[in-house]
């Protein structure tokens, strides 16, 4: 093959992306960009940063107000965080799921925080449904996962598993704030969770 045709081989183009292919890429390249620019963000940055026309984004989204809507509800979504969940190990000890589990729902809330932030949707007022479920239906999913999670062990557990993970999910994102000592780590946590605070 000639360099020539080997340059035309190069330049050919990908496949091209379905109209909801095209959707979730562009929201996923936003999400992080409106964490860190907030409402300044323009479509045009999204558009350098996805590496396409800025164009090709009102193709899909009638104006930048659709596309901030729908990256909000991404961000608000329960369905990564769960996917995480259920890809947790259940061969693993009981202490080693939950701090994974831990590591995932407190990245899960912090793009929602930063997102939600970032937009000016602030004082923890949920802006909305996300895709037809509203804040208490994302969490109950949430903590069903994590009943999930505590299945393999119901005969040593005190409580049924919904009920511990309903512990759990409370424990985790109330856990208190004191000047002198910092947060818990999720293995800090998820020991203090499971021995109770009186060490041995």
């Amino acid at each position: 093959m000639t360099t020539s045709e080997e340059n035309k081989t190069t330049r050919r183009r990908a496949p091209a992306m379905s109209p909801e292919q095209r959707r979730a890429m562009i929201i996923q390249t936003a999400i992080p960009l409106i964490a860190e620019y907030g409402s300044a963000l323009t479509t045009a940055k999204i558009a350098r940063a996805a590496g396409i026309g800025e164009g090709t984004i009102f193709r899909v989204f009638a104006d930048k107000e659709e596309l901030m809507q729908a990256c909000v509800a991404e961000a608000l979504s329960p369905e990564h965080a769960i996917r995480e969940l259920d890809a947790i190990d259940l061969t693993q000890p009981l202490s080693d799921r939950l701090v994974e589990a831990a590591e995932a729902l407190q990245a899960h809330m912090s793009r929602i925080g930063a997102v939600i932030g970032s937009l000016g949707h602030g004082g923890g007022k949920h802006p909305g449904p996300v895709r037809g479920a509203g804040r208490n239906e994302s969490s109950a999913l949430v903590r069903a996962a994590v009943a999930e999670l505590l299945e393999p062990d119901r005969a040593t557990l005190r409580r049924p598993p919904e009920q511990i993970a309903a512990l759990f999910f409370g424990l985790l994102f109330t856990q208190p704030r004191t000047e002198d000592e910092p947060d818990l780590t999720p293995r800090e946590l998820v020991e203090v969770f499971l021995h109770g605070a009186v060490a041995g």
